[in-house]
């Protein structure tokens, strides 16, 4: 009887230690994981960090010794340089009032218009979606001069910013974007809603804008990139310093009197932290906001 339980206690402790042999190269392949991940983040993040710690020095070091900078050698002064130069707070304020008067009208225009495309029924649905569909092969490039003439000298919207914001007012690819998230809504809830005496706006702003957020959040994030950056289009509108967006500015700035500064590639980086900076902290704050909804919960049955 004895040999039998030893037996049996051997083999209970066999079978218990071969899960754990068997758990060694899954923790293994999970460090592994992770350190590539790691890494991948590091290198992700080393070009922002190495922007900031190029804005900070007075004596510009392009060498890789420069990523890790003596602190003797930090300072404030390539931004004091640059705002003397451009007006970072007039820049920022008016990046502002063009990149948010582009994604009021980007989110206005567009849940409007992919409610309708999704949602009601009526003749030619089909052609204007696939216009729609066509107008995202067509380079914003190739109509600038046609804008400009029709914006400048035919409305007179020239050195304001209702000119700068017009042609970027409606984007296709938002309004494509919200009518997919309108087809995923069930139906059944906007026919409750009509049954229930609910107009198609009250359905729109009750019923299918609450199950979209992701959406929102994705079109406004995305609709920030482009106006922010965007250059080009604001300063053919205005040369008026007092109006031009940060981004104009800075452009200004590199290209004319940035070799006249002290440190001419510290003033540079230092203009890119500040126009980075607002890019950044409006993904940080809605990141979370990146993921589905069960819009299908909201069905009975």
């Amino acid at each position: 009887m004895s040999v039998i339980t030893r037996t049996d206690s051997l083999e209970n402790e066999s079978a218990d230690a071969a899960p754990r042999r068997r758990g060694h190269p899954g923790r293994s392949a999970a460090i592994i994981r992770w350190i590539v991940l790691a890494a991948g983040a590091l290198l992700f993040l080393f070009p922002f960090y190495y922007m900031i710690i190029g804005s900070l020095q007075t004596r510009p070091d392009p060498t890789p010794a420069g990523a890790f900078p003596n602190p003797a050698n930090i300072t404030l002064q390539n931004y004091v340089q640059i705002n003397e130069r451009i007006n970072l707070v007039t820049g920022l304020v008016n990046s502002g009032i063009f990149t948010g008067g582009v994604i009021v009208c980007t989110v206005v225009f567009g849940v409007l218009a992919g409610y309708a495309l999704s949602v009601l029924h009526w003749r030619g649905r089909g052609v204007t979606f696939a216009i729609a569909l066509l107008v995202q092969i067509v380079p914003f490039q190739l109509l600038m001069i046609p804008l400009y003439v029709l914006i400048a000298r035919d409305y007179g919207l020239a050195d304001t910013h209702l000119g700068m914001i017009l042609p970027f007012a409606i984007n296709s690819a938002a309004v494509l974007i919200f009518r997919q998230y309108f087809l995923q809504v069930p139906r059944a809830m906007f026919d409750a809603a009509r049954i229930d005496g609910a107009k198609e706006l009250r359905v729109l702003w009750s019923v299918a804008l609450p199950l979209v957020r992701p959406a929102l959040v994705t079109v406004v994030l995305l609709t920030f990139i482009g106006p922010w950056n965007e250059f080009l289009w604001p300063f053919l509108i205005t040369k008026e310093a007092s109006m031009q967006p940060l981004a104009v500015s800075l452009a200004n700035y590199i290209t004319t009197v940035a070799a006249s500064a002290s440190n001419p590639f510290g003033a540079i980086l230092a203009g890119a932290v500040v126009l980075a900076i607002p890019a950044v902290t409006l993904f940080i704050i809605f990141q979370r906001q990146f993921q589905s909804s069960d819009i299908g919960s909201g069905v009975k049955g």
